[in-house]
């Protein structure tokens, strides 16, 4: 899931602590895979594992920046092929 904030930063930095407890929930959850702010910030980037764009929007729907408004997010799929992450 690619992240565009739709508001200032700060006003996003408002939320942050809300939107870090979100991703922690999805992590004890064993959903994420990665997550983190695009540079320069502008949006974000959480990689959840998924197995179709309903269940990937079904996991970020509690998100606070989606919530409050705060951020739109695009569903990208992805199957990693070499390095790391080949076994998520």
């Amino acid at each position: 899931m690619i992240s565009k904030y739709l508001v200032p930063l700060d006003e996003v930095d408002k939320v942050r602590d809300e939107h870090l407890a979100f991703l922690d929930g999805l992590a004890k959850q064993g959903k994420l895979v990665i997550a983190g702010r695009q540079t320069p910030p502008v949006g974000g980037l959480v990689m959840i594992d998924a197995e179709t764009e309903e269940e990937a929007r079904e996991l970020m729907s509690g998100d606070p920046y989606l919530a409050k408004g705060l951020a739109e997010y695009t569903a990208t799929g992805f199957r990693p092929s070499l390095g790391r992450l080949t076994d998520v």
